[in-house]
């Protein structure tokens, strides 16, 4: 009686084991990937759109804000930096009435790389320079509508009188915007060296400009905000081929210039922008959004 016991328990195993090498096998064959934990599965691999893949793609409208100022007429204006915060409140409400939504760059880069769904009439909203103004006006109409901005830091100028304080840039980033790179004191991309004499703290010393502007503003912002800073924008709008694996093996995973053309060979890294001009009405907004991003 013992040994039918012990036959019938060898079987019983046999059994179990081949069941669970079926399940195992079913799954493998299914193509999905299984952890060394079986009961955890992998999301599928993602495929990355080739450059050509992602220049094919509608180009979203890129908005680029400098200085909103307190003036009574466009006239006294002093440049094609600036816009009045009567225009700027009137081009944030024709915006949302128009039925414009604004995203993050990691939307559009999740749409640009992967193919990733946006809204109806998805913009980006951006602002240069780290102006005061661009926290303490912009923020506010933006507020009204839902809109969230991406704001290009230029981190010398944090702290100093008429620019945004570290505690601002960080409201900002803890209320949905995203703080991004304008290098360390807005220096053109196109005239970085790699040994450079400059002076800090009284002393001189030999920098690489690569380094200096990308990677040290990078890192301070990335403590302010305690999130990792991923996205850029040339100063003065200038990019150049030999820069652009710089800024890629930096860490930088999009860059936004103005609104010379993209490069077809690396458009995720000349993304284009258009500056807000100062004349521009809320309707000459909307226009030129319609027909400079095709």
């Amino acid at each position: 009686m013992k040994s039918l016991f012990l036959l019938i328990a060898i079987v019983s195993l046999f059994f179990f084991s081949c069941s669970n090498q079926s399940t195992a096998t079913d799954k493998v064959s299914t193509g999905t990937k299984i952890k060394n934990d079986s009961t955890k599965i992998l999301e599928p691999v993602k495929t990355k759109a080739s450059a050509a893949g992602i220049m094919a793609r509608k180009e979203v409208p890129v908005l680029c804000y400098h200085h909103i100022r307190n003036v009574a007429s466009t006239r006294d204006l002093k440049n094609e930096y600036e816009v009045s915060i009567i225009e700027f409140k009137s081009q944030m409400k024709a915006l949302a009435d128009s039925g414009y939504k604004s995203v993050t760059p990691d939307q559009l880069y999740n749409y640009l790389v992967y193919g990733g769904s946006l809204p109806d009439k998805p913009f980006v909203l951006t602002y240069d320079d780290t102006d005061e103004e661009q926290f303490s006006v912009a923020k506010p109409e933006m507020d009204k509508y839902g809109f969230k901005g991406v704001y290009f830091i230029m981190t010398i100028s944090i702290g100093r009188p008429n620019y945004m304080t570290k505690e601002q840039i960080k409201q900002l980033s803890d209320e949905g915007h995203v703080i991004a790179s304008h290098t360390w004191d807005h220096s053109r991309v196109d005239k970085y060296t790699y040994e450079h004499a400059i002076e800090e703290g009284g002393k001189k010393k030999v920098v690489n400009d690569w380094d200096q502007q990308l990677v040290k503003t990078k890192l301070k912002l990335e403590g302010i905000i305690e999130k990792p800073i991923d996205y850029f924008a040339y100063p003065f709008g200038v990019w150049s081929k030999a820069g652009i694996p710089e800024i890629e093996k930096r860490g930088y995973k999009m860059a936004f210039q103005l609104a010379t053309k993209r490069d077809s060979l690396q458009p995720l890294y000349t993304v284009r922008r258009v500056i807000v001009a100062p004349q521009w009405s809320a309707e000459g907004l909307l226009k030129v959004m319609r027909t400079s991003f095709k």
